[in-house]
């Protein structure tokens, strides 16, 4: 019985914030693209995950399955760890949501308008509807804002904690 109190007090020993970082990049990746995805199922957006990564690339019919949308979600996950490397190697320090609001829009400037030429299945930004780009801004400054505001928190509280 007086060993029980011992292994309560015990902690955990602090993970790195790199190792944090990339969790709550593939978390994040997972999170918000898996939402873009029931958006597009409810027709909010013309575009999904599995457009970007399968649909533009392969004309099959099996691209527009489940399969191919649970695919292209764990995909955008891994490549979100790279997306929150970046953050955390340029923003780490920087506090509050605005940070991550603008590097939500910078992404999907990025994504959107700079890179959408590689793209064939997506849109143009002419041929988008108007749903489409609020239901796509909002998910890109709602996955910038928890990617950002989650590495920030972390770093400023392993920076903070007495060790």
């Amino acid at each position: 019985m007086s060993d029980k109190p011992r292994q309560q007090q015990q902690k955990e020993p602090p993970q790195s914030v790199l190792a944090k970082t990339l969790t709550i990049g593939f978390m994040a990746g997972l999170i918000w693209s898996t939402l873009g995805s029931v958006f597009y199922y409810f027709n909010f957006t013309q575009v999904s995950a599995a457009t970007f990564i399968f649909r533009s690339f392969w004309q099959t019919d099996w691209t527009g399955s489940l399969l191919a949308e649970i695919l292209a979600v764990i995909i955008v996950g891994l490549l979100s760890i790279v997306v929150a490397l970046v953050y955390y190697l340029v923003f780490k320090s920087r506090k509050g949501i605005w940070p991550g609001l603008i590097y939500g829009l910078l992404l999907y400037a990025i994504i959107f308008v700079a890179v959408n030429p590689v793209f064939s299945a997506v849109p143009s930004w002419s041929e988008m509807s108007s749903d489409s780009y609020v239901t796509n801004i909002c998910v890109f400054i709602l996955y910038g804002v928890f990617t950002g505001y989650s590495i920030s928190y972390e770093y400023q509280e392993y920076n903070h904690q007495p060790q």
